[in-house]
C-alpha cells in the first residue's frame, strides 16, 4: 500500500565485536522482511543513532530521543556482505547479540552492512554538522 515510499524498521546492528569497532554498520536480515526486500531493489537507506550515552543527556538525566542530545544519521548504500567477510560479520553480530544464534534458519537470514557516504551529527535542535566519511 506505501509501494515506493520510505519508511523505517529497527533492526539489530553491530559495527564489529566489542574490541573491534570498525564504524561499519552490519545487520543479520531474512528476505521475508519487506525492508529487506525493498532494500534489495534500492539499495539506498539512512540510519540514525541515538546519543545513548552522551555525558550531557546521562548527566542531566534526559532522554537519549530528546532534541537535546545528539543523534548520528549515516546514510549509504545496503549491499549484500561479500563472502570473505561474512565470518567477521558474524563475530561481530553474535557477540554483540547472542539471542540472534535461536532465530528460525527457515527465515534464510544473511548479513548486510552499509556503505556509508555521508554522516551527519545533530548535536542540537535542528543544527547538523558534517563528518567526512574517512574520520
Amino acid at each position: 500500500q506505501i509501494q515506493g515510499m520510505p519508511y523505517g524498521n529497527c533492526l539489530l546492528l553491530s559495527d564489529g565485536p566489542v574490541n573491534n569497532s570498525t564504524g561499519i554498520p552490519f545487520f543479520y536480515v531474512t528476505p521475508k522482511d519487506n525492508i529487506v526486500t525493498d532494500l534489495l531493489k534500492n539499495p539506498m537507506a539512512s540510519l540514525t543513532l541515538p546519543e545513548a550515552d552522551g555525558n550531557f543527556c546521562r548527566k542531566n538525566v534526559i532522554d537519549p530521543e530528546d532534541p537535546r542530545c545528539a543523534r548520528l544519521t549515516l546514510t549509504g548504500q545496503m549491499v549484500t556482505v561479500p563472502p570473505e567477510e561474512v565470518e567477521f560479520a558474524k563475530q561481530a553480530m553474535f557477540s554483540r547479540h547472542p539471542v540472534v544464534r535461536k532465530w528460525p534458519r527457515s527465515y534464510e537470514w544473511f548479513f548486510m552492512k552499509m556503505n556509508i557516504e555521508h554522516i551527519w551529527l545533530q548535536s542540537w535542535y535542528g543544527e547538523v554538522s558534517p563528518i567526512a566519511v574517512e574520520e
